[in-house]
């Protein structure tokens, strides 16, 4: 390996971000850095045991859109990778909000229908300076600071973040020119456009700034994002291990003990606050802060505010829950079978793949099983399963009430059984059926609950 692919795969050694073999889908537009995002992780995906799946979005905003999706495919054909095409029609006049709304709900289309485990970006150095900047005129909060995170939900990955344009840029121009090609990089008009606040910032903002301070104006916008960062990890730590708040996570979001908010100074449970909004994939902004507060104090129990996107934020008697609204969970059952595939059920989303099996554990959000069909459903009265590791049956209503489940929420609960035998509970409790033999063929099912958005995304 040359330079930046070895400095790459150091970078993925030391962040974990592929914690797991699996299908990744890199969003390639067409574009130096997603073209050199595609060249890097070819090289590294046979040790980092990963299947390159792309997929491409044409927005059908430039007239020439059909002729990049063409390009694209042409050099997933040399790769050898898989390509998956959307087309979608919001015409010139589409924002960027527009665009990418469009672009990543198609992605986790594809995601899902390939069964990928990861959905991979190329978010570069330049991106997280620009969005800092930006972020710093939109009168951020300290959260939103920390810029772009190199993982996000449901398996979203930005491996490259600690490289910029231009070393993207030249390293695929090097590469193709000792392998005798020329990449078809498309240049989109949209990021010269100075309509967009990005692009101003881009072409007129940053060189100026850059040109007074020289490198030292990077480095002091990547410290910012980096120092908030850290001051965001440290309210969230705060906010799950302070003893009298009483965190814990449910069904539909995460929920807090509200008399501690009530003695609490005025800043302080607004902090706290919007903390316990960044757990759910919340943005909690200073008004909305201030509301919150309020309502956690005065409000009495059965209350709810809308906290918008989605979310609201509910008291329970001694307690404050925010999250989404819950979906009641479907009286019929889902089906897990085949070698990969998805499925949705209630307020959950289940993703499968058949690999070697490794650890299984007792408790998280994935696990293995031996192969078979699985059931999804609902947790019913007489549920009984013996824990991985333990002695003896227990009733699945007992672990989830000594799991602090709430009452409300363990009927909506989902369970997996295979041959009418409990194997999972999750994010609960592994049993100790169908644990399949490290190494041996396998399902590795994973299960995610929605309410988490896709933050940092441009």
């Amino acid at each position: 390996m040359t330079a930046l692919d070895r400095q790459l795969g150091t970078h993925l050694g030391r962040s974990a971000l592929f914690p797991e073999p699996g299908v990744a889908l890199l969003a390639v537009s067409g574009g130096s850095d997603s073209l050199a995002l595609l060249d890097l992780l070819a090289a590294l995906a046979p040790e980092l045991e990963l299947t390159l799946a792309v997929g491409h979005v044409d927005h059908g905003i430039a007239a020439d859109s059909d002729v990049v999706a063409r390009s694209v495919k042409d050099v997933c054909a040399r790769y050898g990778v898989p390509l998956h095409l959307a087309r979608v029609h919001l015409g010139r006049d589409a924002s960027e909000t527009e665009a990418r709304v469009a672009r990543y709900g198609e992605l986790r289309r594809m995601q899902q229908e390939v069964g990928a485990a990861y959905l991979v970006t190329a978010h570069h150095r330049d991106d997280q300076i620009e969005t800092v900047l930006y972020r710093v005129l939109r009168g951020s909060g300290v959260a939103g600071l920390a810029g772009i995170p190199a993982r996000g939900p449901m398996g979203l990955v930005r491996p490259l973040l600690p490289f910029s344009r231009a070393e993207l840029h030249q390293w695929l121009v090097e590469r193709a020119t000792a392998q005798g090609w020329v990449p078809p990089i498309h240049d989109d008009p949209a990021n010269r456009d100075e309509r967009h606040d990005r692009a101003w910032l881009r072409h007129r903002v940053l060189p100026p700034i850059r040109s007074r301070f020289g490198a030292e104006a990077d480095r002091r916008l990547a410290r910012v994002a980096h120092g908030a960062r850290r001051n965001r990890a440290a309210w969230g730590a705060l906010v799950r291990s302070l003893p009298e708040l009483e965190f814990r996570r449910t069904m539909s979001g995460v929920e807090v003990a509200r008399q501690p908010l009530a003695r609490y100074d005025n800043v302080l449970s607004e902090a706290i606050l919007r903390a316990l909004g960044r757990e759910v994939g919340c943005t909690v902004g200073s008004r909305a802060a201030r509301r919150l507060a309020r309502f956690a104090r005065t409000g009495r129990s059965g209350k709810t505010l809308e906290l918008g996107r989605g979310f609201e934020a509910v008291l329970a008697f001694d307690r404050l829950a925010v999250g989404r609204p819950r979906t009641e969970a479907p009286r019929s059952g889902g089906i897990i079978r085949g070698r990969q595939g998805t499925l949705a059920w209630g307020d959950w989303d289940f993703q499968w793949r058949t690999q070697a099996a490794g650890h299984v554990a007792r408790s998280g959000y994935s696990t293995w099983v031996c192969p078979g069909t699985v059931t999804v459903r609902a947790v019913g009265a007489g549920d009984r399963l013996v824990p991985l590791g333990g002695v003896g049956s227990r009733k699945v209503r007992r672990i989830l009430m000594e799991s602090r489940i709430p009452f409300r929420e363990r009927s909506d609960q989902p369970v997996l059984e295979q041959d009418g035998t409990i194997l999972w509970v999750p994010g609960v409790c592994r049993s100790d059926a169908a644990v399949p033999e490290a190494g041996r063929e396998a399902l590795l099912i994973e299960a995610r609950q929605r309410g988490d958005r896709d933050g940092g995304e441009r």
